[in-house]
């Protein structure tokens, strides 16, 4: 009887450590087994109108979050990324995006960052002092569609055409280098560059975006797969979006002060950089994406208008469904 009694409790002993050792293992097998969503790629190039990005992942308001941000040489480069599903999200111009939609690549519009009036620009060296003076010149630019709609915006403003100058293909990366070097005499930029070429060369802006309004607009583009894949991470993005805007409101200097560093510029310059700039807060956004206020889809249409003008598009291209305000309500 002993014997069996001793039997009984190593039975049970047994089935009570099986028990805790299921216990302890169901959610180590539970983690193994999950498939994680992957993590919100967002990709940029160095722009004043995209670091609020920048400062939302600075001051926390991502932790929660998969959001990984990813900094580009160029637009060039944050678009070839984005084709090749490198990134789910990129920061880029309307014009841009449209140049995506040609390429039939299903993609979404669901924020816009800023609007420049006056930040992008034409710099010229002294003695160069309108845009009728760059004839024969050698013009260093980005060719993608920016660079190019600024460019041409500019000559087709003073009865030229890109026949009457030397276009030099550089990338953004490559534009101060190219001017401090005298490899080109006027380049198409913006800030970082612009207020660096302005403080060490003495350049002359000949042409800005204030000529062209509502024309030079930046976005958030994002693959339509990875917007129903993931849309409560694209909704922590756009919040953060505007947390950082508020930030950069009630502590500017703060908000200064940690961009500076990214922008390799001083605090007094970065404050300056958005002088020229309209961020849209969540009201002005969700007018500008609404398809009845039509706002975007209006400027879209000139955009269009210019791209294909210049052959920049080979048709017209469908954006009935392209703007969402879902994430900015």
């Amino acid at each position: 009887m002993r014997g069996a009694v001793r039997t009984d409790k190593q039975r049970h002993r047994q089935q009570f450590l099986r028990l805790l050792l299921s216990a302890l293992l169901f959610p180590l097998l539970i983690a193994c087994t999950s498939d994680p969503q992957p993590p919100l790629r967002l990709g940029t190039n160095v722009w004043p109108g995209y670091e609020p990005l920048y400062l939302a992942r600075d001051l926390g308001y991502f932790d929660d979050h998969r959001i990984t941000l990813v900094e580009y040489p160029s637009a060039s480069e944050v678009m070839r990324a984005f084709r090749n599903r490198s990134l789910e999200v990129a920061a880029l111009t309307l014009d841009e995006a449209l140049l995506l939609r040609e390429a039939e690549i299903p993609i979404k519009v669901f924020l816009v960052t800023d609007v420049s009036h006056g930040a992008d620009v034409i710099l010229a060296r002294r003695g160069i002092d309108s845009v009728d003076a760059l004839r024969g010149r050698r013009i260093g630019v980005e060719t993608t569609a920016l660079g190019a709609l600024m460019l041409t915006r500019a000559l087709a403003l003073h009865g030229m055409t890109v026949d009457d100058v030397e276009v030099v293909d550089l990338q953004v990366s490559e534009h101060e280098t190219a001017f401090l070097e005298e490899r080109v005499d006027a380049v198409v930029t913006f800030d970082p560059v612009r207020s660096r070429l302005i403080d060490s060369a003495n350049a002359v802006e000949v042409f800005s975006s204030r000529e062209i309004p509502n024309e030079v607009v930046d976005v958030l583009v994002i693959h339509a797969a990875a917007l129903e894949r993931t849309p409560a991470t694209v909704q922590a993005l756009v919040d953060g979006w505007f947390r950082a805007l508020d930030h950069m409101q009630t502590s500017p200097q703060s908000a200064a002060q940690l961009m500076a560093a990214r922008l390799k510029l001083s605090p007094e310059a970065v404050l300056a950089s958005y002088r020229d700039l309209v961020l849209p807060d969540r009201r002005h956004n969700r007018s500008m994406l609404d398809a009845e206020d039509g706002t975007l889809y209006a400027t879209a249409e000139r955009l269009e208008s210019v791209l294909l003008d210049w052959q920049l598009l080979k048709g017209h291209v469908d954006t009935d469904d392209l703007l969402t305000h879902r994430f900015v309500d």
